[in-house]
């Protein structure tokens, strides 16, 4: 049985990578933080009770700003693979917490760096990198192309990227690293814009939402589905020699393309709900992000198979159902057509739900 150690379990690619492992009858150790309010919903649906025998799933409290215990966990355990996912990932956050997300987001992949070389594990180790790292550079992007962060995040990326290569490079860790372009799905958190715009459609359809405020709508994004980019970082650490791969769906479209696919699956006019606001631009903006992934396609053997309309349909489904508002159900039909049993709309949406709601068990 291989061991496999995740950060960010509790988060949606956590989440999605924890069924995915455990599908494949891995024994799962996540790194969660401690907070006063309950955080674990996506996971909830998963979890084992620590007095059950033979589980699989162990979560342990941790802070990614602390070397010793990053190096003392990683020793005791001795996993197999690492998947590095914790980060303080929004990107408009970014820009108000700056040095936070360089400490987290940065300094925290070099520290579970040096925790595998100081250990001498022989632990494989996934870096989450990100489109965002591109920023202004001209599409598509792949994985020669230069890097011009627009971001407080996406500079702490380029840094935990490049640590992540010297590592690999200078002391020999199977280190690689998974440049991954938008990936969105109902787990998605709410503040981000895919999830704002499938929430706000719900609840306008359910009455209880009048306008929906967003920033710039022209921004364009390479957007798939988190699940199938969970299933590249676990092929990424299947080869033999570390390297680094973009995943995308090699598509763009602009925020004003998503809006408008999401309102009109509800039927919907959206130009009678949605409102552009200054308050929601970034001081630098990243206007145009596409991924070029031929090098995953050859290497990894992985394509998407949800598309982006099929993306808008999953999302605009999951939020109707989470206000008990009746959906298209197309989102339903796709996963049960696009993707494999471990990722099921019975699984993936409603077990969530339930669980969020107190009632996985039934």
């Amino acid at each position: 049985m291989k061991r496999a150690l995740v950060t960010g379990i509790t988060g949606q690619d956590g989440s999605y990578l924890a069924e995915l492992l455990l599908a494949k009858g891995y024994e799962l150790h996540g790194i969660m933080r401690r907070a006063s309010t309950f955080n674990t919903s996506r996971i909830d649906h998963i979890y084992e009770d620590p007095s059950v025998p033979e589980r699989r799933l162990h979560l342990h409290y941790g802070d990614l700003a602390s070397t010793e215990w990053i190096l003392n966990l990683v020793y005791s355990l001795a996993p197999d693979e690492i998947y590095h996912l914790a980060a303080q990932s929004h990107v408009k956050v970014s820009f108000d917490i700056p040095e936070y997300t360089g400490d987290v987001t940065g300094l925290g992949t070099v520290r579970i760096l040096e925790a595998i070389r100081r250990s001498g594990s022989r632990a494989r180790f996934y870096q989450a990198s990100s489109s965002e790292m591109y920023g202004s550079a001209p599409a598509p992007q792949n994985e020669q192309t230069p890097f011009e962060p627009r971001s407080p995040y996406a500079a702490a990326k380029v840094y935990a990227y490049s640590m992540t290569r010297i590592y690999r490079d200078g002391y020999g860790l199977h280190a690689s690293n998974g440049i991954l372009f938008n990936h969105e799905s109902p787990r998605r958190g709410e503040t981000f814009l895919t999830r704002k715009v499938t929430r706000a459609v719900a609840r306008i359809v359910a009455g209880s939402q009048d306008m929906l405020y967003l920033g710039n709508l022209e921004a364009s994004r390479d957007w798939g589905y988190a699940p199938e980019y969970v299933e590249a970082m676990w092929r990424i650490l299947q080869l033999d020699h570390a390297e680094d791969f973009v995943i995308g769906t090699g598509e763009t479209h602009s925020v004003r393309e998503f809006v408008q696919t999401a309102f009109s699956y509800a039927d919907l006019d959206w130009q009678k709900y949605v409102r552009s606001t200054d308050r929601y631009y970034r001081p630098l903006e990243v206007n145009r992000l596409v991924a070029d992934c031929t090098k995953a396609r050859a290497a990894l053997d992985w394509a998407p198979r949800v598309g982006f309309e099929d993306l808008a349909a999953i999302m605009v489904d999951a939020d109707m159902e989470a206000i008990g508002v009746k959906s298209p159900g197309k989102g339903k039909r796709i996963l049960e057509e696009k993707l494999g049993r471990w990722h099921q709309w019975h699984l993936a949406v409603t077990k969530c739900l339930q669980a969020a709601q107190g009632g996985a068990s039934e």
